[in-house]
């Protein structure tokens, strides 16, 4: 698979991708956007790794997928990914050529659809880096599509993609090994809540989908008339709704990185972060949109806590079997009880993302860090491991 221009990317739709690899180079499939709420977060996120890939160290091959699912070639152009005047970015059909990807590890995975010369194959690529957040991209779908073609990928595996998506089955996993997590209920299709679950959970309670991420669809609900709109807000993104416990405490963020040359995996510095403008929680708006949030990194808490908290989340991600790298959610109580929250196999990328920040903060700087999961990537391969 290859392209041309910065970075060696193909700067037009309409100039040629050849299918001639540069020796030495490692080539890289940044794939993007989606059929999730996350397409413009992911976009955003995928600007961020642009930017951060050394041109003499690799080709990219820029692959965004539009909202309807079609996957198209495009410029890769970081200041097209950005956020600009609070609009996010967005991949239409027009953004460049199609293409394919062939789930056949026989053939050549990525093939460009020219409706005037025909399909053209590209030279193949070392390993594809999904920065895709959200359904259709960090449940577990695209990981099996790549699995099936045989082609390397970053970041964790179809079963742990799918189990770490779903907030029901990761507060079970976890809590299995020992890990606390709050209280919560779960709503199937068509279910309500028992008013024995209304009373075991108190209030505030907050509904969310159970496999949604950057806090669409999510409610706090103070007072149990605003449970049908909150459920039914929530259903917008997932028949499967998750309501949980309030937690009184701090917001506490840990990320998680697979171990080097097969070692055991590892924990980034803490962050916390603190809304300080008027948002109930921190919500989408608060976390990438409006300049309402304060993070401070390391998180200013005793060390045994630190410890807890970096224990917990290493527990997780061996828990869920995950790969490459994740970042844990936790609440800290006053009384510095710790709890999981969620985790995140496909955090975001963008320039105030947490998980960039924490590892940077840390000592690993952001093309360092890109660096590492694509080489770790490159290594693990695809099959049982």
């Amino acid at each position: 698979m290859s392209a041309t221009g910065e970075h060696d990317q193909p700067q037009s739709r309409n100039e040629e991708v050849t299918g001639v690899t540069t020796p030495g180079k490692t080539r890289v499939a940044i794939v993007f956007g989606g059929r999730s709420p996350e397409h413009g977060i992911s976009c955003v996120s995928a600007g961020s790794v642009f930017g951060a890939l050394d041109p003499d160290e690799f080709e990219v091959v820029p692959v965004g997928i539009t909202r309807a699912g079609q996957w198209v070639l495009t410029s890769g152009d970081p200041a097209q990914l950005a956020i600009n005047a609070r609009q996010l970015p967005e991949i239409t059909a027009d953004s460049g050529d199609d293409i394919v990807l062939r789930a056949d590890p026989t053939g050549s995975g990525l093939m460009v659809l020219d409706p005037t010369e025909g399909p053209r194959v590209l030279a193949d690529v070392d390993v594809v880096f999904p920065v895709l957040h959200g359904t259709y991209g960090e449940d577990g779908t695209i990981q099996g599509m790549l699995e099936m073609a045989g082609i390397p990928y970053v970041g964790a595996n179809v079963f742990a993609s799918a189990a770490a998506m779903d907030k029901e089955f990761t507060k079970k996993l976890c809590a299995v090994e020992g890990i606390p997590v709050g209280s919560y209920a779960v709503l199937r299709n068509g279910m309500t809540l028992s008013e024995q679950d209304k009373e075991r959970l108190g209030l505030p309670v907050f509904v969310k989908p159970s496999r949604a991420g950057s806090s669409f669809g999510v409610s706090k609900v103070t007072d149990w008339a605003q449970l049908d709109t909150a459920v039914a807000a929530a259903r917008q993104f997932d028949p499967k709704v998750i309501i949980e416990a309030g937690i009184v405490g701090r917001e506490v963020e840990c990320g998680v990185l697979e171990g080097e040359a097969g070692g055991a995996p590892e924990a980034s510095v803490l962050a916390e972060v603190r809304v300080v403008a008027d948002h109930d929680f921190y919500d989408f708006e608060a976390k990438y949109l409006d300049d309402s949030c304060e993070y401070d990194i390391p998180a200013n808490l005793p060390e045994r806590v630190t410890r807890q908290v970096q224990e917990y989340a290493v527990r997780a991600f061996t828990a869920l079997d995950c790969a490459g790298l994740a970042r844990a959610d936790f609440f800290v109580t006053p009384e510095l009880d710790v709890y999981l929250n969620e985790i995140n196999t496909m955090p975001g990328f963008t320039p105030t993302s947490m998980f960039p920040r924490m590892w940077a903060a840390a000592g690993l700087e952001y093309p360092k860090l890109v660096n590492r999961l694509i080489r770790t990537a490159q290594r693990r391969g695809v099959g049982l491991h």
